[in-house]
């Protein structure tokens, strides 16, 4: 048994809350200005609790950006499309693509706005992201779906800035749905880009 831990309490539950509770204090407060004695209060345990499952309020907002960077570089790597689809399908799936992508920032927006615009890690998670992404365009190249006219690391980095500026200022303000604005991008980039 843990020192400073009830014998019939759950450790992950108590981990998992203290983290929910952190994105919160996070997202509302920024990194320097959240209190570990705030987010001991609102769960309602101890600092010593706080200390059996992080070392410091850095490990803390760390491991809140891993699970982040994590979940978004799982879901890019997903979105690289299959052998054989034909064409008329094409569009359907890289939107659902990019769909799955904007529905994850829609349905964490705490931990977005963390991950995704504050921590410090962020710009070298979104260069990752493009690197991810042109990965993928250059191996959906290969497969023939796009044309070899368009250096695909500047369709990437492109992408990813629409992505960033489109979640900010129509995802996490609710203005358009995940959908429309990944119909919205497949329309600009990859119609212009799709091999004739």
């Amino acid at each position: 048994m843990a020192r400073g831990r009830k014998v019939d309490s759950d450790g992950e539950v108590t981990k998992r809350l203290l983290l929910d509770i952190a994105i919160e204090q996070f997202a509302e407060y920024g990194y320097h200005a959240t209190k570990i004695s705030e987010i001991v209060k609102k769960a309602n345990v101890t600092q010593p609790t706080f200390y059996l499952y992080f070392k410091s309020k850095e490990v803390i907002f760390q491991e809140i950006t891993k699970i982040f960077q994590k979940q978004l570089i799982n879901l890019t790597s997903e979105s690289l499309l299959e052998e054989y689809i034909e064409e008329k399908s094409l569009k359907k799936e890289i939107q659902s693509g990019l769909t799955n992508i904007f529905t994850f920032f829609l349905e964490n927006p705490l931990l977005t706005q963390i991950g995704f615009y504050e921590a410090e890690s962020a710009r070298e998670m979104k260069k990752n992201m493009v690197e991810q992404i042109t990965e993928n365009l250059e191996t959906e190249k290969k497969l023939g779906y796009f044309s070899e006219d368009y250096p695909m690391n500047l369709v990437a980095e492109s992408l990813v800035g629409s992505i960033e500026r489109l979640t900010l200022n129509e995802i996490l303000t609710g203005s358009s749905s995940p959908a429309d604005i990944a119909k919205v991008l497949v329309d600009v980039y990859f119609s212009g880009i799709q091999k004739k």
